[in-house]
């Protein structure tokens, strides 16, 4: 079993930034792949970015190219999701997600999902 919480959601002026984080247990995190996804009021959940387990390959969907940045650090345990240029469309949960295969399926059907932090951009 794998625990993920994330941390760092917040209120953010739209143009803002936010770095958010998702420290997971387990002494296998560095064989995992990682991924970041988001809900917003209303809508399903949707994929917002990736990263392999050694941090060499990362996917983006492409409401987050150029803008965010998925990075980890295996020695903590810890991935990372820096969000730049926030628009009031990103506000949404965050869920911080794992799994132990490919980023096929990360990006898709994840086993592990963290409890989500709130991040909301207004105008």
């Amino acid at each position: 079993q794998v625990q993920l919480v994330e941390s760092g959601g917040g209120l953010v002026q739209a143009g803002g930034s936010l770095r958010l984080s998702c420290a997971a247990s387990g002494r296998t995190f560095s064989s995992y792949a990682m991924a970041w996804f988001r809900q917003a009021p209303g809508k399903e959940r949707e994929f917002v970015a990736a990263i392999s387990w050694s941090g060499g390959t990362t996917y983006y969907a492409d409401s987050a190219k150029g803008r965010f940045t998925i990075s980890r650090d295996n020695a903590k345990n810890t991935v990372y999701l820096q969000m730049n240029s926030l628009k009031p469309e990103d506000t949404a949960v965050y869920y911080c997600a794992a799994d132990p295969g490919r980023m096929s399926v990360v990006t898709v059907t994840p086993r592990w999902w963290g409890q989500g932090t709130q991040v909301t951009v207004s105008s």
